[in-house]
């Protein structure tokens, strides 16, 4: 694989470090800042809802630079906002600084994707995304972890001020790896992004992709109480079985990109299918100690393997004008799929309990399945209404 793809893949992982590194931080930030630790919570709110609306918005306001131009534009806007965020002197600055950083996310993993696959062949371009979602897989394995270490033993700013290293590494790895690439060539109206959007194939794509991380995170908000509750592990043990999550997603999210490449259509179904198998199997695997191990590990390699099949299928039914938009918007549809799954997950947990959770879970894939196989028929249903107008 080409060495750009790395570089993407770092400018991932510093991406994935900033967004979910806050989690084990809310105690220091809220001592340090004088807020409480529901408010300091706010923080990851607050970046994910920049993700969400800063995503089509960036597209559209960069849609006719050079995708290089774009990435590295991000990667400063990320760099900046860490640095932003280590001298916050106060709560609210500080949630500034956050809503600034947000702002890349969705536009660098959208971009990034496009021009992954335009690095590889036909016949390579889930894997090129799998690599670069690598990033943030090894973000959250490692990179949160240590992240959490630092912030705990030198202070929360230490951490930021790490990732804003990252970031700055990441940009130089981007500025001398990643090979110029013009905007696309039949762009020349906003309105030629937007209509993407009016594709039926591409919002029910999107919808899939919601409905897949529905069910991923309605469960993994919860996997503590559900270890230390249900399956008797200790506090102290959680962290170590987290790492075994990681290590599956690693293997999935590689796994799911091969899968993509080779079965492009089919691949989003049998991952989503897989997913939903998974969920309802650690309803039971919670009662043994060796089966919620195993289970976990399955977790991790069955939610990861979702992330390139379900990129690629945006990305396929998005072609021309738009497509880094439509990708853009799929990255947003990611982060609301786990706003809404941490949600449902709690309200399953305060009206039914910690042994529901997994049930519920599992039926938001299901549902993906059904919605996946609606924007396979409306493509076809498009492609036969332009082939009889050709």
């Amino acid at each position: 694989m080409p060495l750009a793809l790395y570089a993407l893949t770092a400018g991932a992982f510093g991406i994935g470090v900033t967004e979910f590194v806050i989690m084990g931080l809310l105690i220091e930030v809220g001592g340090d800042l004088g807020v409480s630790i529901p408010a300091a919570g706010l923080l990851i709110s607050g970046y994910a809802l920049g993700v969400v609306v800063g995503a089509p918005i960036m597209t559209i306001a960069t849609a006719k630079w050079p995708r290089k131009t774009v990435l590295l534009v991000l990667m400063g806007i990320f760099t900046l906002g860490n640095l932003a965020c280590a001298l916050a002197p106060d709560y609210w600055s500080l949630m500034a600084a956050r809503v600034l950083t947000a702002l890349a996310h969705g536009t660098f993993f959208g971009v990034g994707s496009v021009v992954a696959t335009g690095l590889v062949p036909e016949n390579k371009k889930a894997s090129a995304i799998s690599i670069m979602f690598a990033g943030l897989t090894v973000a959250t394995i490692l990179g949160v972890p240590f992240g959490t270490w630092l912030g705990q033993a030198f202070g929360w700013r230490a951490t930021f001020l790490a990732v804003t290293l990252v970031g700055l590494g990441a940009l130089a790895a981007v500025a001398l790896l990643v090979p110029p690439v013009k905007a696309p060539k039949d762009h020349s109206r906003l309105s030629d992004d937007l209509a993407v959007l009016r594709r039926p194939q591409v919002l029910l794509a999107l919808l899939t992709t919601i409905l897949g991380w529905i069910g991923i995170f309605a469960l993994f908000t919860y996997v503590a109480p559900i270890l230390t509750k249900i399956s008797g592990f200790s506090d102290a043990a959680v962290s170590p079985i987290l790492l075994v999550f990681g290590g599956g997603a690693i293997v999935g999210n590689l796994l799911g990109g091969r899968f993509a490449d080779s079965w492009p259509a089919g691949s989003v179904f049998g991952s989503l299918l897989v997913l939903a198998i998974v969920l309802a199997l650690l309803s039971f695997a919670a009662h043994s100690q060796t089966a919620i191990v195993v289970g976990i590990a399955l977790f991790g390699a069955a939610a990861f393997a979702t992330a390139a099949p379900l990129q690629m299928a945006v990305l396929r039914r998005a072609e021309g004008a738009g497509q880094s938009l439509a990708s853009s918007f799929n990255i947003a549809a990611f982060n609301l799929g786990n706003a809404i799954g941490a949600w449902l997950g709690g309200a399953v947990i305060a009206h039914g309990g910690l042994n529901a959770v997994a049930w519920v879970a599992a039926l938001a894939p299901l549902a993906g399945v059904g919605v996946a196989s609606l924007a396979m028929r409306a493509g076809r249903t498009q492609a036969r209404v332009a082939a009889a107008a050709e």
